[in-house]
C-alpha cells in the first residue's frame, strides 16, 4: 500500500484501536485471503447457487457481513456492504489493513443508453465521481475536483476481459457516472445524460480510488439491471427479463469470481 493510506490508517488508529475488520466482517488479519469480494448489498448466498462453493458467515453488523467464500484450496473474503459511495469509502478502509491477492467489487448497474441490454456484464472505463466521498481522499477537503475521472488499471482491467472472454462471457468497457442518491438521480438525468456516461452507480469512482491506494489488482464487475433510455424498469421487470438478469447474477458472476481469483 502507498504511504498515504498508511498515513490515512496512522490517523484513524489515534482515535480508535480496534480491530474494525474483525468486528464488523469477522474478517482475520492474520489470514491471505486470494481475493476480497465487496458486494453492496449482495451476500454470496443470493449470488452463489453452485455448490463447489463453501460460504461460511464470520460476523455481521447492522448494515454489513462478512464471509468466507472457499473453492479448491482458495479462500475468498466476501463483504457485504451499504450502497453509496460514503460506505464503500468505510468499507474499504476498514479493510485496508488485510492481506489479499486481489480486489473485486460486485455490483448491479443502470443503462443510460439503449445499446445496453438487461444481463450485460459490464466494467468501467472511467468513473465520473459525482459524488462528495472521493474529496476524502484528498489532502484537503478544499481540495474537491466537481466529477473527477476516476481510471482503473487499464492493463489489468484488459487482462480481465480477455479472460472473461475465453471463458465464454462478453464483458463490457463502459463508462459510469456515480451518483449519491438512486432517487433524485432521476430529477437530474438529462444532467447526467449530458457527461456522456453509458451507465449510471454509487461506488466505482471510490473503489477504484481506494485500489489505487492499495495498490491492489482491481476489477468492477457490474450486471446491467435497468435502463432509463429503453424503459426498462429496476423494479418490476416482466419474467423473462428478470430470468436473465438472474443468471448474469447466480452463474456468470460467480464463475468470473472464481476464475479472477484463481488466475
Amino acid at each position: 500500500m502507498t504511504d498515504k493510506i498508511r498515513k490515512i490508517l496512522d490517523k484513524g488508529h489515534k482515535y480508535n484501536t480496534a480491530d474494525l475488520a474483525y468486528i464488523n466482517f469477522g474478517l482475520d488479519s492474520s489470514i491471505e485471503y486470494d481475493a476480497l469480494v465487496v458486494a453492496p448489498s449482495f451476500t454470496p448466498y443470493k449470488l452463489i447457487r453452485d455448490n463447489s462453493f463453501k460460504i461460511t458467515e464470520l460476523g455481521s453488523q447492522s448494515y454489513c457481513a462478512g464471509y468466507l467464500v472457499e473453492r479448491d484450496g482458495l479462500k475468498i473474503a466476501w463483504i457485504k456492504t451499504a450502497a453509496g459511495g460514503c460506505n464503500m469509502l468505510d468499507y474499504l478502509m476498514i479493510c485496508a489493513e488485510l492481506s489479499f491477492k486481489k480486489l473485486i467489487f460486485v455490483g448491479a448497474v443502470g443503462a443510460l443508453k439503449a445499446e445496453f441490454d438487461i444481463g450485460d456484464i459490464c466494467t468501467p472505463s472511467y468513473s465520473i465521481a459525482g459524488t462528495l466521498a472521493n474529496t476524502y481522499l484528498k489532502d484537503s477537503l478544499r481540495d474537491y475536483v466537481p466529477f473527477e475521472k476516476i481510471y482503473p488499471d487499464t492493463e489489468y482491467v484488459d487482462s480481465v476481459v480477455k479472460l472473461a472472454m475465453e471463458s465464454g462471457y462478453t464483458m463490457k468497457k463502459a463508462s459510469v457516472f456515480c451518483t449519491d442518491s438512486i432517487v433524485m438521480e432521476y430529477t437530474h438525468l438529462d444532467e447526467i445524460r449530458s457527461f456522456g456516461t453509458d451507465l449510471i452507480e454509487m461506488e466505482t469512482s471510490v473503489f477504484y480510488a481506494v485500489a489505487k491506494l492499495m495498490e491492489i489488482p482491481a476489477i468492477a464487475l457490474l450486471v446491467v439491471s435497468d435502463n432509463s433510455a429503453t424503459g426498462i424498469p429496476l423494479v418490476g421487470r416482466s419474467d423473462e427479463v428478470q430470468e436473465i438478469y438472474d443468471r448474469a447474477r447466480r452463474v456468470v458472476l460467480p464463475d468470473l469470481i472464481y476464475r479472477i481469483t484463481r488466475r
